[in-house]
């Protein structure tokens, strides 16, 4: 029975080894998806910034004829 448990032991040992190098690779796996996510959505992000900006500017284009249309109307 002591054979038998010291190799039990050593097997446990051993995946418990295999299990931990490979926890590290998974969580540098895992790091590299985020920060690709990152990238992506910061890219997403400066799009839509220039984006409103330029809707911004139309806008304040629009509302500028606007004004200029109501002061040259006279009832």
């Amino acid at each position: 029975m002591n054979k038998f448990q010291a190799i039990l032991g050593v097997a446990a040992l051993g995946a418990s080894v295999l299990v931990g190098c490979a926890a590290p690779a998974d969580i540098n796996a895992k790091l590299d998806a985020i920060a690709a996510d990152v990238d992506a959505l910061k890219a997403q992000q400066s799009k839509l910034a220039n984006d409103v900006a330029f809707v911004k500017s139309d806008a304040a284009r629009a509302n500028e004829r606007l004004d200029n249309l109501a002061r040259s109307y006279k009832k």
